[in-house]
């Protein structure tokens, strides 16, 4: 193919026009870093009681708060910096930060793999009304990182949700941790990530549930009930602060936290959680970049029952295994 010559007159003008875009190149600022990941939605690789093994990275906001190098309660990451979880999970201890670590991207506890991340606690902040009492209202805690953490496939952050969501009764949410699968049976090994489908129960039913007689109801405003009036399948010990997470418009939201429940997958004691919707704003106050979403004006909360994820359950209740035992943590 015959190509015809550049005219000699048209080339140092090109050369110029090129300098003077490679001068004025060098002089502006590089492109900005980019932000952090959208909250709630998993980059997908390909036991609470009654639970099933999750799949690697099917979760990975799920963290493993370690006490003394031992999985002590489970938690949620917000930023590279901040993790949710519950305030007794710091109980007697809130002044010993250098005991706890955060476990991040382990799908597997006993096989953490090249991949996970630990870091150590700053400091946990636990909100200013949580009263250190089993069954109180406000049992979340906020659990700054000793350093930023890096994002990756198995490391994301999860969103809060705004104003917009309302979950009806029924609605089915999941949760995840790799508590007891059973009273006094821990999760035996290589300590899968487990989780459980469980159903949003309406709020009169669950204070009925909880009714202690007297005027003395033990659901608060800011408590909301998951899980099965029959039992069988329920957080447990070691699940406590683990995330209560619902799909809402294809993202995932942290709705509320595992904080106590009698027992662990007892009959008409279903599992408590910490709603976030009504602590949202203290959370936004001190974490710097967390994010919410929310739904359409038209649409409603995905993740009905009969969604299809599957549950065979999940691996254990959310605290101590006995009836009448609130928490849903190891005994510190």
């Amino acid at each position: 193919m015959v190509v015809p010559a550049t005219p000699p007159t048209l080339r140092a003008p090109c050369l110029g026009v090129l300098a003077s875009l490679l001068i004025l190149a060098s002089l502006t600022d590089p492109p900005p870093p980019p932000g952090p990941p959208a909250c709630g939605k998993r980059l997908q690789l390909n036991r609470i009681v009654g639970g099933e093994d999750s799949s690697d990275a099917e979760w990975p906001w799920v963290v493993s708060i370690r006490k003394n190098g031992t999985h002590h309660c489970a938690g949620s990451l917000l930023t590279n910096r901040w993790v949710l979880t519950a305030a007794h999970c710091f109980k007697d201890n809130l002044d010993k930060p250098t005991q706890f670590s955060v476990l991040l991207g382990a799908w597997q506890l006993g096989n953490p793999g090249p991949r996970s991340q630990e870091v150590g606690i700053a400091w946990a902040q636990p909100h200013p009304v949580y009263s250190w009492k089993e069954g109180s209202r406000a049992d979340i805690a906020l659990v700054h990182l000793e350093h930023a953490i890096q994002f990756s496939e198995r490391v994301l952050p999860i969103c809060l949700p705004d104003s917009t969501v309302q979950l009806s009764p029924d609605t089915d949410c999941w949760i995840a941790g790799w508590g007891s699968v059973q009273d006094g049976v821990p999760l035996p090994h290589p300590q899968t990530l487990q989780k459980l489908k469980v159903p949003i129960i309406d709020s009169a039913t669950c204070g009925r549930l909880y009714w202690r007689g007297a005027g003395q109801g033990a659901i608060t405003e800011d408590m909301l009930c998951a899980g099965y009036l029959e039992g069988e399948r329920d957080a447990c010990l070691g699940d406590s602060g683990g995330p209560l997470m619902c799909q809402v418009e294809g993202t995932w939201l942290l709705v509320g936290v595992i904080s106590w429940g009698e027992g662990c997958a007892e009959r008409n004691r279903p599992g408590v959680y910490i709603s976030l919707a009504a602590h949202r704003s203290w959370v936004q106050r001190i974490v710097q970049g967390v994010q919410l979403r929310g739904r359409s004006q038209r649409g409603g909360p995905t993740g009905r029952r009969g969604w299809a994820l599957g549950a065979r359950g999940r691996e254990a209740p959310r605290g101590l295994g006995t009836r009448g035992d609130l928490s849903r943590s190891p005994p510190l």
